[in-house]
């Protein structure tokens, strides 16, 4: 039972006006942002009506006029993205709600003696306005700091092999596991060394790396004690029309705690694979098995996971439209007592938009079934919408969000296993080839658990985004 006082609905209400003028700032920006991008376009003269309809032109961007005037082996780009989110029920909590603006400026830099060698630059600016939470930090804020900076080796009109070596993002599969993880607005990077082999219809990618750690006010930089190293393979036309993608990971840490609370040495052997393909009837289908062992000092380890997804396109359609049906699980832990480790380890994740867009879910201890459509109105407007059930596998374990915390806990196990349901819908629109907006809504309809082990609150998310590329 939770009571509030009419000092707290008024505070509460008065937070919620000013929500409502941070909406309505927040979507202005992103409106006059795009409206003046888009008027840098004249309208196009009359012209006569070709025989043939020519090829679209190159996107054209703001640096051209620069890259033009530099040297072969310079080139210079960026990005510029914006967001506002709005979120209402944070913690499942009647009254408790924050919107904000987040804007994020990316500049590139390549630099490319010969054919064999190239070195890539990436510098970041990450900024949140409006939060309510202080101080703003990663995810939401990092001022100017280096995202990337690698040095490639290998030919690059032949690349039987390349080596990168630096700072760089690390992208394996469909990043269930290991992924950029670019929807945050600090997004993510790996201090690394980078093997990738291609023979034919094989490739290997062998690496070594450490997480590099964000923190506002002082260079990111790679702790040395949370490592991740492994190698990724791809084989194509082993099975018809498929491609299958084996591997092989190795996490290691330093300080986790074991259940009983002592500091221990992390050592997470990862096995796994994947398989993409296509079925005749326009059918399409992805599986995705992984294991996990190991120890974390005393304790052993012994968690998995799996992901399987069908889809159905449907043949005759001018606007392509495909049917989803997928079912996603990961393990928990049934005993914080017995020194087995059994909640599944999601490592290093592009998360978001996998198990609902609020991201209020994770791959951790969860059953989820997803269900929906896929649409390709025209060639600049894509729209999806989505619904998703989830319940515990262990009711003594924690319900876990996309970036791996805990959401909420009842270690007794009486608050159920159904977590809840979630209906979410996007879209995207590019204006120009340079630049789209896309805008998305998802509402959380509690079950049982989150109505016991939390006020029960609906959870809303919404959010629009503006990215310009120059």
């Amino acid at each position: 039972m939770y009571c509030y006082s009419q000092r707290v609905r008024k505070q509460g209400r008065t937070e919620l006006r000013r929500i409502d003028y941070r909406i309505g700032g927040g979507l202005l920006v992103i409106a006059l942002f795009t409206a003046a991008l888009s008027a840098q376009t004249p309208a196009p003269a009359a012209a006569a009506v070709p025989a043939k309809p020519p090829a679209a032109p190159p996107a054209k961007l703001a640096t051209d006029g620069l890259n033009q005037a530099l040297p072969k082996w310079l080139r210079f780009n960026g990005e510029f993205r914006t967001r506002f989110e709005g979120l209402g029920g944070l913690g499942f909590r009647p009254d408790a709600a924050d919107a904000f603006l987040l804007t994020r400026v990316r500049l590139n830099l390549r630099v490319s003696p010969t054919s064999w060698m190239r070195f890539q630059f990436q510098a970041q600016d990450a900024q949140a306005m409006w939060r309510n939470a202080k101080p703003d930090a990663p995810p939401f804020e990092d001022t100017f700091d280096l995202r990337q900076g690698y040095v490639e080796l290998g030919r690059s009109d032949n690349p039987l092999f390349t080596l990168k070596v630096g700072r760089q993002e690390l992208v394996l599969g469909e990043q269930r596991l290991v992924g950029h993880l670019n929807w945050t607005n600090t997004a993510r990077s790996f201090d690394a060394a980078k093997l990738t082999i291609k023979h034919g219809n094989y490739k290997l990618d062998a690496f070594a790396s450490s997480v590099v750690v964000l923190k506002e006010g002082s260079f990111d930089k790679s702790s040395g004690g949370n490592d991740l190293h492994g190698a990724y393979g791809t084989i194509e036309k082993l099975i018809p029309n498929a491609t299958v993608e084996p591997y092989v990971l190795w996490r290691l840490g330093r300080g986790t705690r074991t259940e009983a609370g002592a500091p221990g040495v992390l050592s997470r052997p990862v096995y796994g694979g994947r398989i993409v393909g296509k079925l005749p009837g326009s059918l399409d289908y992805g599986v995705e098995m992984v294991g996990q062992t190991g120890s974390v000092g005393t304790d052993s380890i012994s968690a998995w996971a799996g992901h399987w997804v069908t889809g159905y396109t449907l043949p005759k359609v001018k606007k392509t439209t495909r049917i989803v049906a997928e079912y996603n699980f990961a393990s928990g832990d049934e005993s914080a007592s017995d020194g087995r480790q059994e909640t599944f380890d999601q490592l290093y994740p592009t998360g978001h938009d996998r198990y609902g867009l609020a991201d209020q879910v994770g791959w951790k201890n969860i059953h989820n079934i997803r269900s929906g459509v896929e649409i390709k109105a025209t060639k600049k407007l894509s729209m999806n919408s989505f619904y998703y059930a989830w319940w515990l596998p262990s009711r003594t374990d924690a319900l876990y969000n996309a970036a791996g915390g805990v959401v909420a806990r009842v270690a007794a196990g009486t608050a159920g296993r159904f977590v809840g349901q979630e209906a979410d819908i996007q879209a995207t629109y590019a204006l120009r080839p340079e630049l789209s907006i896309s805008g998305g809504f998802a509402n959380i309809f509690p079950g049982t658990f989150l109505k016991n082990a939390t006020p029960g609150q609906a959870y809303r998310f919404s959010y629009a985004m503006a990215t310009y590329s120059f």
